[in-house]
């Protein structure tokens, strides 16, 4: 029995086969705006470059158990079983990007995604993964791939993953800097001041199309709902961008926790998740809320790095099982 490479640097030229194409994006977290982001209102989303995806493409002889054109091993998250088998979506994925870009070779494909992306934690996994595959079939077939085109098969394998996505993902698991997105066009936003952003993992994935159904479920029971809902959903994001941008770091934590608050009053929070909201909020953090579609996930507290070992290790007794922390500094850098 063969075991499965743990990462795509380690995978050995004869497996590569002679021509390999390389892919990578990252994970992100979206600092306003869940769900309400599909309905049209603005969202703003925050690149996590320490959670990537990287993957390889090579044309390779078929093993004896290969399915089809293609095969496909992914590794890497902690949180992941190794997966050997090429997913239906992943080969509609492939099928997809020869249509789009005129491949005709019909050559057995040899895909490995190595992903540090954890699933259904709100940050971008699917996204990720996709982008990395179609830019190392680019790359392998030697091919110009405009952001559009990229941009137009991830977007199109995320609306079969998760239903109606709006599209902020597939933008800013690509992106150098934090984001503004709305209606299907990003910007960068202005950054008037430095703080650390801390990922917190609760260690229960959450699930975009029950939330996504939950909402819409609340929506139609209570006349009005849907309109509350986005209202304060924009006013917050609003209020957080300017804040961001004249840097009022206590004003954009407190859009923070409104937006977490907002969610939970939809009912897609968690016992767990709002114990580690607070627990964050207690140790200074200057605001925390659930990240990504909800009912499971991660929590995003924002904090100045004088705060951040203690808020890290509040949020650890609180329930997270790990923990990432991203300097808004360094990516403003990243993106000049």
């Amino acid at each position: 029995m063969t075991t499965p490479p743990t990462s795509v640097e380690r995978v050995s030229e004869d497996r590569r086969a002679r021509s390999v194409g390389i892919g990578r994006a990252h994970a992100k977290a979206i600092l306003l705006g869940e769900h309400a982001v599909v309905y049209g209102t603005a969202a703003l989303a925050l690149p996590i470059p320490q959670l990537t995806a990287t993957a390889s493409a090579g044309r390779s002889s078929p093993a004896a158990d290969a399915q089809g054109e293609l095969s496909f091993t992914m590794t890497g998250s902690a949180s992941r079983e190794v997966v050997t088998r090429a997913s239906d979506g992943l080969r509609r994925l492939t099928a997809a990007f020869k249509e789009r870009m005129g491949v005709k070779d019909t050559t057995h494909l040899d895909v490995i995604l190595d992903g540090a992306i954890p699933p259904g934690r709100g940050l971008g996994s699917s996204a990720a993964h996709s982008r990395a595959i179609v830019l190392a079939l680019a790359d392998l077939f030697g091919l110009e791939l405009a952001e559009s085109t990229a941009f137009d098969l991830v977007q199109a394998a995320e609306n079969e993953t998760h239903g109606r996505a709006s599209g902020v993902d597939t933008k800013a698991v690509c992106a150098a800097g934090p984001l503004r997105f709305q209606a299907g066009e990003a910007r960068e936003v202005s950054i008037g001041f430095d703080a650390l952003f801390i990922v917190a993992d609760s260690g229960t994935a959450g699930s975009t199309k029950e939330a996504v159904d939950l909402l819409r479920a609340g929506f139609a029971r209570e006349a009005g709902a849907q309109d509350r809902f986005l209202g304060r959903a924009a006013e917050l994001v609003a209020e957080a961008e300017q804040a961001l941008a004249e840097g009022e770091q206590e004003e954009f934590g407190a859009r923070l926790t409104g937006y977490h608050e907002l969610m939970r009053a939809a009912g897609l929070s968690t016992d767990r998740i709002d114990t580690m909201v607070g627990a964050a909020l207690r140790a200074g953090s200057l605001g925390a809320k659930i990240t990504g579609g909800g009912l499971g996930g991660c929590v995003l507290a924002m904090t100045q790095p004088d705060q951040a070992r203690e808020v890290t290790r509040q949020l650890h007794e609180a329930g997270a099982v790990q923990t990432w922390v991203v300097p808004l500094r360094r990516l403003v850098s990243r993106a000049l």
